[in-house]
């Protein structure tokens, strides 16, 4: 009697657990191509003196967050290079977006108002030297 009573509860929990299936193991993962996202703004890049510069800044939507895509980028090489998002053609009233990296693809903050930047810039900071500016129109 006590085995039956034992191997009651034991059956029901056998029972009650399933496994997982390949399909809900792991979150699916959605892959978007950022230059296929409805572009907002755009801007050819120009180099500033002794720089070499090609390729166009994008401002992508992507739902209801922004963000900016170098397509066909290509620059000179620089140490400790940055990507702002910026008001004005120098660095002073900007929104740093991140190292230049091989990536094409630099998310804008929720908190930033895109309509109120005109300029991508890529920028040495450890320098302080200004190597393109592309004007979003």
């Amino acid at each position: 009697m006590k085995t039956n009573f034992l191997l009651l509860p034991l059956l029901a929990l056998f029972c009650s657990c399933e496994v997982e299936c390949n399909l809900t193991k792991d979150p699916m993962k959605i892959i978007v191509d950022p230059i296929t996202m409805p572009t907002v703004i755009e801007g050819q890049f120009q180099p500033t003196s002794g720089i070499t510069v090609s390729g166009t800044a994008k401002v992508v939507q992507d739902g209801t967050s922004f963000k900016v895509v170098l397509d066909n980028f290509n620059i000179s090489s620089g140490p400790d290079l940055k990507v702002y998002l910026s008001k004005t053609n120098s660095p002073s009233d900007f929104v740093n977006l991140g190292n230049l990296t091989t990536s094409k693809v630099y998310a804008i903050p929720a908190n930033v108002a895109v309509s109120n930047y005109k300029y991508v810039l890529i920028h040495c900071q450890q320098y302080n030297h200004l190597f393109a500016v592309a004007e979003l129109k």
